[in-house]
């Protein structure tokens, strides 16, 4: 493996096993055996042949090609052996379930899973309790409590645990929500994301107002006006970052499986839209390897590269088979998940290194060029992934749950179905990125050069291409990369040429409006949903918080969450899917 000094300290920080005494026992080469070697033992489920497939997901994930989630390359052979990423538990009105899924949600976390709840379900704070004569507390109340049980939890876990927390727009406590993380020490456990309905953003529009529902009775209780909470929601995103939004009536007309149930949460981070009970598996696709030469040109120290697509393509059939076995690899918390999961067979596949293939293709990241060129990719993945999902249900059979879902149309049912019910979904890629040496998700370079806290651990970052490129065209100077580091960003350099300003653009170089519109390309093109953060600069007014949410609806995107740089925030910006 070709490992960062930064990725070696991560992995022997989080994810190389360790003896009873605490001492590192295995090397990362051995690692990724160990994941092989687990994932590749479902191959006898099919007649197939372990030691094959072993070699073959060794060798991707060595090269760094392709990582699955964190909880897989953690947990894989250990007795936990718990690999999935993404849950979804429900909370149903009454003190069982609530505590109910209070308890599977700690076996979820201490095995390094993430975990989305809807509040949406409870009734409303002073609503009538008839068993006890006394009145409801409401919802925000008991996320209180599931924050700080998550907070005793995450100490013993395997990672920093994490949840989503979901209310409708027509709940009736909605506005108390949106305020809740304006206090700092409020859910710093949580994620906090608003189910916005088609029928509000049209209100909004309108400057109507809209009906507040009681959940428990489904009575009217009262009427907001849309632009009131909008501005509430504005004014809270623009302060702390939350709450997200989350455009769930458009989530779930892509629900592939409305049969077995209605999508009302996702997962920490909003790019796993599941139905209740449901779990993800995800991975990611790191572009920065998918990437080769064309021409070379050694007089002008110049070369061009392109996409290597059959590369590509012979690793979203890899991943997606490695993604289909670990399904079964897996040893679940909770029974339920277990059935759901295998029941509608959902996997992950995703893209991490997408700023890093653009400078390697000389293309800046918010031009009309790179835009074109996110459709194009993701559509080449999304529909290499369904190829390799159908082919693996000719020879395993369709997701048990295919009859009557979306996918339940002669076409496809006469080639024997499909094996997945979603195939693609981008997440952040915290650590795995670092791990894999390359930018994260489809995220702009955050810096050049900088310092960041990770694991309680300070890294010195620079970018590698960047000091190639200075070397190669020769104003590299250690002095130079100080002040770069001291600044983050390329401007006002003036020994450093215009068309490499331009190509290394940073997060707070680029305004909202392009941010959005990546995030939009992708998720044309894209099963599940995409983690994108919408940077905003500090001096970044309401009006431009404002005008991102709409544009983000307006351009089909399924969620959305703003960060203004500097605004104080009460939880995890990102979540290590």
């Amino acid at each position: 493996m070709e490992l960062s000094e930064n990725a070696l300290r991560v992995l022997k920080a989080r994810y190389l096993l360790r003896d009873e005494q605490g001492n590192i026992i295995e090397t990362p080469e051995e690692m990724l055996h160990r994941v092989a070697r687990t994932i590749a033992s479902s191959e006898r489920i099919y007649g197939g042949d372990p030691g094959q497939w072993e070699a073959e997901f060794f060798d991707m994930m060595d090269k760094l090609l392709f990582l699955p989630n964190t909880p897989t390359l953690i947990n894989a052979g250990k007795d936990s052996g718990q690999l999935a990423a993404c849950f979804v538990l429900p909370v149903d009105d009454s003190m069982r379930s609530i505590f109910d899924s209070l308890r599977n949600a700690a076996l979820i976390l201490q095995s390094g899973g993430g975990t989305g709840f809807s509040f949406s379900r409870l009734r409303p704070r002073s609503d009538l309790v008839k068993s006890t004569g006394g009145v409801a507390s409401g919802p925000v109340s008991f996320m209180r409590i599931y924050n700080t049980a998550t907070e005793v939890i995450k100490q013993g876990g395997a990672r920093r645990g994490a949840n989503m927390g979901i209310l409708r727009i027509d709940h009736p406590d909605i506005l108390e929500f949106i305020r809740i993380k304006r206090s700092e020490e409020e859910l710093l456990n949580f994620n906090i994301s608003i189910a916005v309905t088609d029928a509000f953003m049209e209100a909004l529009k309108n400057g109507a107002e809209y009906d507040l529902l009681n959940p428990r009775s489904g009575q009217i209780t009262g009427r907001l006006r849309a632009k009131d909470v909008f501005n509430e929601i504005v004014e809270s995103a623009w302060a702390t970052g939350d709450p997200g939004l989350i455009f769930i009536d458009r989530i779930n007309r892509d629900n592939p499986t409305p049969h077995i149930g209605e999508i009302e949460s996702t997962n920490p981070c909003g790019e796993q839209p599941l139905l209740p009970f449901e779990a993800c598996i995800l991975g990611s696709i790191n572009l920065s390897k998918t990437v080769k030469l064309r021409t070379q040109n050694s007089e002008l120290r110049t070369q061009t590269m392109e996409i290597d697509w059959d590369l590509l393509a012979r690793i979203v059939r890899l991943s997606v088979r490695f993604l289909d076995d670990a399904i079964d690899a897996n040893k679940y918390p909770v029974p339920e998940i277990e059935k759901m999961h295998k029941g509608n067979r959902k996997i992950g596949l995703g893209v991490m290194g997408w700023a890093d293939m653009l400078i390697r293709l000389g293309i800046r990241y918010n031009s009309q060029k790179a835009l074109n060129l996110a459709r194009e990719l993701m559509r080449f993945i999304r529909d290499t992934a369904r190829e390799a999902s159908t082919e693996l249900a000719g020879q395993r059979g369709a997701f048990p749950n295919f009859r009557g879902s979306v996918y339940d149309i002669p076409e496809i049912s006469l080639k024997g179905g499909i094996r997945n019910a979603t195939t693609t979904t981008i997440a952040p890629t915290g650590t795995l990125s670092l791990i894999a040496g390359c930018s994260s998700g489809i995220e702009p370079l955050f810096a050049i050069a900088y310092k960041r806290l990770v694991l309680e651990t300070e890294l010195e970052e620079i970018h590698p291409y960047f000091l190639e490129v200075a070397k190669q065209r020769g104003f590299y100077s250690p002095e130079l990369i100080e002040r770069i580091r001291a600044k983050g960003t390329l401007r006002g350099f003036r020994e450093i040429p215009r068309d490499v300003k331009r190509l290394f653009v940073t997060a707070h170089e680029i305004p909202p409006e392009d941010h959005i519109e990546v995030q939009a390309a992708f998720q044309e093109f894209t099963d599940n949903a995409v983690s994108k953060t919408i940077n905003l600069k500090h001096r970044a007014t309401r009006d431009d918080v404002a005008r991102a949410f709409l544009l983000a609806y307006e351009k089909g995107c399924k969620g959305v969450t703003v960060f203004r740089y500097g605004s104080k925030r009460g939880t995890l910006v990102k979540f290590e899917s």
